[in-house]
């Protein structure tokens, strides 16, 4: 899992990585893994900052694809762009500690977390740690989008309905972000055709770009070709 990996020291936020917010400032973010708001339950390694950092190329992308969304009253949001390796392993640590738990369990409601590998849905090694991969969604920006997600909630499990589902602050996918289910491979068919006409959207607008999906995971996207040396550095806020 280390080969091919930049040690801290040599993966410097220069010329190969940018902040997106000093690219397009306009893309929302919500960076999941930087807080509790996530599977895992707590903020994970090396996620010192709620940040977006991609490389510099994905990030023009990002920022035509807004273009293209925002005069029709759309945003990108970002769930988790670079994701340090460190981080990485903690998600695998935590598929293979064999404890379920209540709020776990709204992200695996019909698998056990210990087939999340087998199954596809975490990896030894991610493409986020080559700054080339994204999770995202679309925001209405006319919507009401104040809700705000609350740890003692019990919410409804990630396949439900959006009313009951912990709150996105997004479209309605049909499903809530990191839903480890079949609802949630982009090619679902239990879906509402809103729910389908907008990850038609978010397909549609990023293959522009030349991003191409993952099909278990609506949400998230790659760009082929950009680079296949994973790092090691930490997310820290942007001065």
């Amino acid at each position: 899992m280390l080969a091919g990996i930049v040690p801290a020291s040599a993966a410097k936020l220069l010329a190969d990585f940018v902040y997106l917010r000093d690219i397009d400032p306009t893309i929302q973010q919500d960076i999941r893994y930087a807080g509790s708001n996530n599977f895992v339950g707590r903020p994970l390694p090396r996620y010192e900052a709620a940040e977006c950092i991609v490389r510099r190329d994905v990030g023009l992308r990002l920022q035509a694809a807004q273009t293209e969304l925002r005069p029709r009253g759309l945003s990108l949001k970002m769930l988790d762009c670079y994701r340090p390796v460190r981080a990485v392993a903690e998600m695998l640590a935590w598929s293979e500690d064999g404890v379920e738990t209540t709020a776990g369990r709204r992200y695996t409601p019909g698998v056990a977390k210990r087939d999340l590998f087998r199954l596809g849905y975490i990896a030894v090694r991610s493409s986020h740690s080559t700054g080339a991969a994204l999770d995202l969604t679309l925001v209405e920006l006319a919507a009401d989008n104040s809700a705000v997600f609350d740890p003692a909630k019990d919410y409804a499990d990630c396949t439900a309905p959006a009313a009951l589902r912990a709150p996105e602050g997004s479209v309605d996918m049909g499903t809530g972000y990191d839903c480890f289910d079949v609802k949630a491979h982009t090619a679902a068919r239990d879906l509402t055709p809103e729910q389908r006409r907008w990850r038609n959207e978010l397909v549609t607008v990023m293959a522009r770009q030349g991003f191409v999906n993952y099909a278990r995971e609506w949400w998230h996207f790659s760009l082929p070709g950009a680079g296949a040396t994973t790092y090691v550095f930490p997310i820290r806020p942007r001065r």
